[in-house]
């Protein structure tokens, strides 16, 4: 996989509290990185883990590692490490996904006092 989501500086951040790194006991992830990436893409796409392109590795064990950095509060850590410096990329707003309710542009409306049908009701 040439292309990342991650810039190479943020993952410098990340790497360090990433669990399976080769010098942790145990089972060690083949490629952190490229894990990271998969779950990004998942993300990004809202597709079903099924789905996950092959080139990431099969899915059933990219779910399995996901779920156990879940319960090891990995990822919270690594949101952490990288949101020091937002770079606001995703806070952009503009007039194509924003629209103004028709009060706000100025339209005349409102409550009104209007007369009753039956003037004895009143």
């Amino acid at each position: 996989m040439d292309r990342f989501v991650l810039t190479d500086a943020q993952w410098a951040k990340m790497e360090v509290l990433c669990l399976g790194k080769p010098s942790d006991p145990g089972r060690s992830g083949r490629n952190n990185r490229l894990f990271v990436e998969a779950v990004l893409w998942i993300v990004r796409t809202g597709s079903p883990w099924r789905d996950l392109p092959s080139s990431f590795g099969n899915w059933s064990s990219v779910y399995t590692r996901f779920r156990d950095w879940v319960k090891a509060d990995v990822w919270k850590r690594l949101f952490e490490a990288v949101s020091d410096e937002p770079d606001m990329e995703y806070a952009m707003v503009d007039a194509t996904i924003v629209k103004v309710h028709r009060h706000g542009q100025g339209a005349k409306g409102g409550l009104k006092a209007r007369p009753s049908a039956d003037p004895k009701a009143a």
